[in-house]
C-alpha cells in the first residue's frame, strides 16, 4: 500500500506530464508537510524558473491538470505558488481499511530482495560486555529484524573477538588455576571477568609467564591440538554468557551466528596473496600496505592500510579484508552492514576503499558503517561507574528493571498482581525502556543514558508505547470483543479519527525508509507519532459508548489496526510488549 505522499507525488508526476509534457514526468513534486492541507507540493517554485513563468501560474496550470478522482479531496493553491493537497476521508477510511485486513497491514516486501549481512553486537571472548555494546546489540538487532519483514535474506553475524594475541596470556592463566575453574557450567561472568583482569596483570608484570603466553599465542595459531582444546573452553564459557545477555535482551542472535575473528584465520594469506597478486599491497618501511587514494595525513602523505605487519602478523584489517573477500566469493552477499561504533569510521572507509580496488565491492555489491554513537551519562561524558570504569551491561539492565518498577508501580492499574507477574512485566519495561531509549536516537549521534527519564510512561519512551498498546488491549477486554474481528467498517466522521487513520497509511513506507537506510529510528519516531494521534483519538472519540452500532464498530477497527500496527512495529524494534500493566 503506497504512502499519501507516494500517491499524491505519482498525482503531481502525471500533472506536470499533462501540463507540460512528457519530459516532466519524473521531475520531483517536492511532497512536504502542510499547515493547511495534508500535504503540499512545492514542484512549481523551482519549476517556473526553467518555464520562464511566474510560479503561481505554473501552480494554477498543475492543479488545474491533477487527477483528483477518489483520493484527492481538494487542490488550493496559496502563497506564492505552494499546492495545498487534501486527501479525501473516504480514500483514508478505505486504505485503512485494507491494512487491517491484511496480515501484513499491507505493508509489500520488496520487489528485488537481497542477501543481506548485518554484523552487530561482537563483544570480545572471556570478557564481560558492557555498555559500549548495548548499542551495537540493540540497534543491529532491529536492522536485522526490519530487514527480514521485508523481504529481504539476513544473515546475522556476529563477529567475535575470539583470536589474537589476548588469548595467549588467558591460556596459560587458564592453566595455572586449572581448567576446571572455566569449564564449570556455573562459571559466572564476574569469574570471567576478574579472570581476564588477572591475567593481564600477570602478562604486564611477570616476565616468566608474558614468556609462555608468547610462545602460546604461537601455538595456537599454529592450530596446535591441545591449544586448541583449551582456547574452545573459554569460547564456550564466553557463548554461555552471550546468550544469557542476548536472551535477557530479547536479541535473535543465536550461537550458530557466531562467525569470530578465528573463522577467517586460514583466510588471511590468501588474501593478502590476491592483494599482492592485483598490485594493491606493496611493502612499506618493512610492512605490507594497501594505499587507497583519497587518503591522506595531515601533511598531505598518503594513509596506509596495513595488510601485513613488520613482524609478520596480521591485523584487523586483514581480518576485515578477509571477511569481505568472503562474504563476496563464499557467500554471495549484496549488501553488508558493519553496525560498529563511530570512531572506527575511518577504519572501514580505507577498508572498504581497498576492497573496491581489489573487486570485491562494487555496484552490486554494497558495504556500508552504520556508525554508532556513544552513551553519554548525564553529565555529558562517556558513561561509565563512579571509579572510572566501564559499566557492566548486566548492573544497566538491573538498574533499569528496578527504575521501571518504581515508575511501575506510580501508575494506576486495573486489576492487581502477583510478585511473579508484576516481576515479568518490569522487567519487559526495564528492557523496553532501555531499547527504546537507544532507538529513538539516530544511530551515529550521541545521547545520554538517563534511566529516569527512559523508564517513564510519559513522553517518547518505551514505556509509554508498551502502556499505549495495554490500553487498547484493555478496551477490548472491557467490551468482550476480540482484536481479530473487529473488522469495521471503517468510517471517519470525527478529525481525530482521520489523524490516526492517516497517520495509520505511513507505517510501510517508514519501515521501508528504516531498511533502506539502515535507521531505526525513523521507526521509533513513527510509532511515538502514531502513538500520540491514538491518545488524542481515545480523548475525544469515545469507543465501547460510541453515539451508535456503525461508530462503534468503525473506531474498535480503528483500535484493531493500531493495536496491530504498534505491536508490530515494537517487534520489528525488539522491544518487549506486557499484554497487561
Amino acid at each position: 500500500m503506497p504512502a499519501p505522499q507516494l500517491v499524491l507525488a505519482a498525482r503531481v508526476q502525471a500533472a506536470l506530464a499533462a501540463a507540460f509534457g512528457p519530459s516532466y514526468a519524473d521531475a520531483d513534486p517536492v511532497i512536504r508537510p502542510s499547515q493547511f492541507a495534508d500535504l503540499q507540493a512545492n514542484v512549481a517554485l523551482p519549476l517556473a524558473k526553467k518555464l520562464g513563468r511566474k510560479p503561481r501560474d505554473v501552480a494554477d496550470e498543475i492543479a488545474a491538470h491533477i487527477d483528483t478522482a477518489g483520493a484527492i479531496a481538494d487542490v488550493q493553491v496559496s502563497g506564492p505558488g505552494f499546492l495545498n493537497l487534501t486527501l479525501s476521508d473516504e480514500w483514508i477510511a478505505a486504505q485503512a481499511q485494507r491494512a487491517l485486513e491484511d496480515a501484513r497491514l499491507a505493508v509489500p516486501t520488496v520487489d528485488a530482495p537481497q542477501k543481506v549481512i548485518v554484523e552487530y553486537s561482537s563483544p570480545n571472548v572471556a570478557k564481560e560486555m558492557h555498555v559500549g555494546h548495548v548499542r551495537t546489540t540493540i540497534v543491529g538487532d532491529a536492522i536485522a529484524r526490519i530487514l527480514e519483514f521485508l523481504g529481504h535474506e539476513v544473515i546475522r553475524d556476529n563477529h567475535v573477538g575470539d583470536w589474537g594475541t589476548p588469548f595467549g596470556m588467558l591460556i596459560e592463566h587458564l592453566l595455572d588455576l586449572g581448567e576446571e575453574a572455566a569449564a564449570r557450567d556455573d562459571s559466572s561472568v564476574r569469574d570471567l571477568t576478574s579472570f581476564y583482569r588477572a591475567a593481564r596483570q600477570k602478562f604486564e608484570g611477570d616476565a616468566e609467564f608474558a614468556d609462555r603466553a608468547r610462545r602460546r599465542v604461537v601455538a595456537l595459531q599454529a592450530g596446535d591440538p591441545e591449544t586448541l582444546r583449551l582456547w574452545q573452553i573459554l569460547v564456550e564459557v564466553s557463548k554461555r554468557y552471550f546468550n544469557s545477555v542476548y536472551g535477557r535482551l530479547a536479541v535473535t542472535l543465536t550461537d550458530d551466528d557466531i562467525r569470530g575473528e578465528s573463522f577467517y584465520n586460514d583466510l588471511l594469506a590468501p588474501t593478502v596473496q590476491e592483494l599482492e597478486d592485483k598490485g594493491i599491497a606493496v611493502t612499506s618501511d618493512g610492512a605490507l600496505c594497501a594505499f587507497p587514494p583519497g587518503f591522506t595525513g595531515r601533511e598531505g602523505e598518503p594513509l596506509p592500510v596495513i595488510i601485513r605487519k613488520s613482524d609478520g602478523g596480521y591485523n584487523y584489517s586483514t581480518t576485515d579484508l578477509a571477511t569481505i573477500r568472503y562474504r563476496v566469493d563464499t557467500e554471495h552477499v549484496d549488501r553488508m552492514v558493519y553496525v560498529v561504533g563511530a570512531p572506527q569510521s575511518l577504519h572501514f572507509q580505507m577498508v572498504f576503499a581497498v576492497a573496491r580496488m581489489a573487486g570485491w565491492l562494487s555496484d552490486e555489491v554494497a558495504a556500508e558503517h552504520a556508525q554508532i554513537g556513544n552513551v553519554l551519562g548525564t553529565d555529558g561524558k562517556i558513561l561509565r561507574t563512579r571509579a572510572g570504569s566501564t559499566i557492566k551491561l548486566a548492573e544497566l539492565l538491573d538498574e533499569a528493571v528496578e527504575r521501571a518498577g518504581a515508575e511501575f508501580d506510580k501508575i494506576s492499574h486495573d486489576e492487581s498482581f502477583d510478585d511473579r507477574t508484576r516481576a515479568a512485566i518490569i522487567e519487559a519495561v526495564g528492557i523496553g525502556a532501555v531499547k527504546y531509549a537507544d532507538l529513538s536516537v539516530a544511530l551515529d549521534s550521541e545521547y545520554v543514558f538517563d534511566l529516569d527519564r527512559m523508564t517513564k510512561f510519559q513522553g517518547k519512551t518505551g514505556p509509554y508505547l508498551q502502556y499505549a498498546t495495554v490500553r487498547i488491549r484493555s478496551i477490548f477486554r472491557k467490551g468482550g470483543v476480540d482484536p481479530e474481528s473487529a473488522k469495521g467498517p471503517i468510517v471517519i466522521g470525527h478529525e481525530a479519527e482521520r489523524a490516526l487513520a492517516l497517520k495509520l497509511l505511513n507505517f510501510g513506507s517508514i519501515v521501508a525508509q528504516a531498511g533502506e537506510t539502515s535507521e531505526p529510528h525513523r521507526l521509533a519516531a513513527y510509532l511515538f507519532e502514531l502513538a500520540q494521534a491514538y491518545t488524542g483519538f481515545f480523548e475525544n472519540c469515545p469507543v465501547l459508548k460510541a453515539p451508535d452500532e456503525q461508530t462503534r464498530a468503525s473506531r474498535l477497527a480503528l483500535c484493531a489496526a493500531t493495536l496491530r500496527t504498534l505491536t508490530t512495529g515494537l517487534d520489528l524494534l525488539g522491544v518487549p510488549i506486557p499484554d497487561r500493566m
